[in-house]
């Protein structure tokens, strides 16, 4: 099968097509072939060496898609030849909290993802897709959309007439956008074009804030709530925008952490704040297949369709790979095969 794989890690260029044998499913695993699947930050910062240790350079990256079962292994039951299915990418993490065994088997991080003619998967984690649903509403749920899902609907007990902020206009921002609107919420996001902002307002978007005219965004957050702040602040961009975010929160807000790549140090921004506010900051790490499994229904419940930037062939991926790396995108870069 054809497949790509993350090389020496040094750059995006270290994205090198490969050959190798069709996995065979194992006891309790099956093969699917994809279809469509979805690039994540993770995805760059890996071809990058900045996503914790370095990993194989065989390693088939990618962590979520959508595709067809091809075969399945013995004990396999719930499943059969030509379902269409997703997956989580942290297999181990069927539900309940959140624990480091979670990290144990990773798509595309500690084995090989989507980006391959097949992969094998283990049987526990997959999730059925509804007919309802394309493959383009799929691809894009096992991480952007359930990082985003997490961030508001577990963590933040989102409720209608709560303010959201989302940062930039990445997949998992647009997506904590569109699951806030499904929720009555009102959403404020940022970002650095106006081009970017406007199609943001077409999502459902309240308050758009360019935050290279206004720097200090969340004064300009705070001014046009009347200084009442966010309810709920989905924390993609790290340390360094982390201390406006806790300016931006509104009394007793929930700020969720997600990204990791802004900024340096390990002091804590408007630390008294944090306490006058009554604020709760809480990291989250994508979350469970019994998450994803209420985020695709609430998908086909609601019709959300995922902003899709720009689709690229199989042959393409290290175009796909460069274009999501110049981050001049909207939503989500994805990758159809054949």
């Amino acid at each position: 099968m054809k497949a790509f794989q993350i090389g020496e890690q040094s750059g995006i260029q270290s994205l090198t097509a490969t050959t190798r044998p069709d996995p065979v499913a194992a006891a309790g695993q099956v093969v699917v072939a994809p279809r469509l699947i979805s690039l994540n930050n993770r995805d760059i910062q890996i071809l990058r060496g900045s996503y914790g240790a370095k990993k194989p350079q065989e390693r088939v990256p990618v962590s979520e898609g959508v595709g067809i079962i091809t075969s399945v292994g013995d004990g396999v039951t719930a499943f059969a030849v030509g379902d269409r299915v997703i997956s989580s990418h942290f297999v181990n993490w069927s539900g309940g909290d959140f624990g480091y065994h979670a990290f144990g088997f990773d798509l595309g991080v500690t084995h090989d993802g989507w980006l391959a003619e097949r992969v094998a998967i283990p049987a526990h984690a997959l999730i059925r897709v509804p007919e309802a649903l394309s493959d383009a509403q799929a691809a894009a749920l096992p991480s952007a959309g359930l990082t985003a899902w997490n961030a508001l609907v577990e963590v933040g007990k989102v409720k209608a007439g709560d303010l959201v902020l989302c940062l930039g206009t990445g997949g998992v921002a647009t997506f904590a956008l569109q699951i806030a609107k499904a929720n009555g919420a009102r959403v404020a996001i940022t970002s650095s074009s106006d081009e970017k902002l406007a199609l943001a307002r077409t999502l459902g978007a309240d308050i758009t804030i360019n935050y290279r005219t206004s720097a200090d965004w969340a004064a300009e957050l705070m001014a046009q709530t009347g200084n009442t702040g966010a309810d709920i602040v989905v924390e993609t961009g790290g340390q360094g925008t982390l201390g406006q975010s806790i300016a931006a929160a509104a009394v007793n807000g929930r700020i969720v952490i997600i990204g990791v790549t802004a900024g340096q140090g390990l002091s804590v921004p408007n630390y008294g704040t944090i306490i006058g506010k009554n604020l709760t900051l809480k990291g989250i790490a994508n979350g469970s297949n019994a998450m994803l499994a209420k985020l695709v229904r609430a998908v086909e419940v609601n019709k959300i369709d995922p902003l899709v930037a720009k689709t690229f062939k199989f042959d393409e991926a290290p175009e796909a790979y460069a274009y999501f790396a110049a981050a001049e995108h909207v939503g989500k870069v994805m990758i159809e095969l054949a």
